[in-house]
């Protein structure tokens, strides 16, 4: 049958990235209390084209994460997309996973355990001697305003927000101690179960802990800084305000990208 991606192109125009999107597919990632965990990943996967081609064959693309989705434990992340390019017979491969990242938490007072969930995901890119892998982390937190706190004689107005953490691969770390390092510079972190005594300690306890975007990213920086064990990461903070239609936000990174990559990770 003819090839007809392989055939030619005389337009002398490359193309950056070409490739596959929104892939819903079952993948497996460790887990510090079971090992190993299932969920579903949304996946993207690119390569570039040279000019002299007329397509990419897609079905490599899929090929290869078949190989691999059963364990996609971040080492093996850049071998999988090291894997594509070689495939494609691509000078770079790009890789991006979003998936759910579910814990077990017990409620604060109660101790009723329920399941929470953390949107998680990889950002990988191999070729042209970089090797580059940042993964991300979205944690749900509560906030309380420290200045609606010192201005109000009754209560203050709080909001859920949200706080996004991206780190370059660096020595061997797990999902669960970023998130909780989170949860705990916020008011509070948040509870897929709570009864009447879990509400009561919740909502005293941020009172006690009030904080705006800016203290929320600062704090998670000390405690991401303190692990010492990434080369660079970002850290992004967005609170859902609750008396303003808008919402609050705050970002800072620190350290230096470096694109050798590593074989480390979770």
């Amino acid at each position: 049958m003819v090839d007809v991606q392989g055939l030619a192109d005389t337009r002398n125009i490359p193309v950056q990235k070409v490739g596959v999107k929104n892939v819903t597919y079952p993948i497996t990632v460790l887990d510090k209390l079971n090992r190993t965990q299932h969920t579903v990943a949304t996946v993207n996967l690119f390569a570039n084209l040279p000019h002299e081609h007329k397509g990419t064959h897609m079905s490599r693309f899929i090929e290869v994460f078949n190989e691999h989705y059963h364990d996609l434990s971040m080492p093996r992340f850049l071998k999988m997309l090291e894997r594509i390019r070689a495939a494609l017979d691509a000078e770079t491969a790009f890789g991006e996973v979003k998936f759910p990242y579910f814990m077990k938490k017990r409620a604060p007072v109660s101790g009723q355990e329920s399941i929470m969930s953390y949107r998680c995901g990889y950002m990988g890119e191999v070729g042209g001697g970089k090797r580059d892998f940042v993964v991300s982390i979205t944690v749900p937190v509560a906030t309380l305003c420290p200045c609606s706190k010192e201005i109000s004689s009754r209560g203050a107005h709080n909001q859920r927000g949200e706080v996004r953490v991206k780190v370059q691969l660096g020595p061997f770390f797990w999902f669960e101690d970023i998130i909780e390092l989170i949860e705990d510079a916020a008011s509070s972190g948040l509870y897929t179960l709570l009864k009447r005594e879990d509400e009561r300690f919740v909502t005293e306890h941020a009172y006690d802990n009030p904080v705006f975007v800016e203290d929320l990213v600062r704090e998670v920086c000390l405690g991401i800084e303190a692990l010492d064990r990434f080369p660079w990461f970002s850290v992004e903070a967005e609170n859902m305000e609750s008396i303003h239609n808008h919402d609050a936000y705050a970002y800072l990174e620190r350290g230096r990208r470096n694109n050798n990559g590593s074989e480390h990770g979770n």
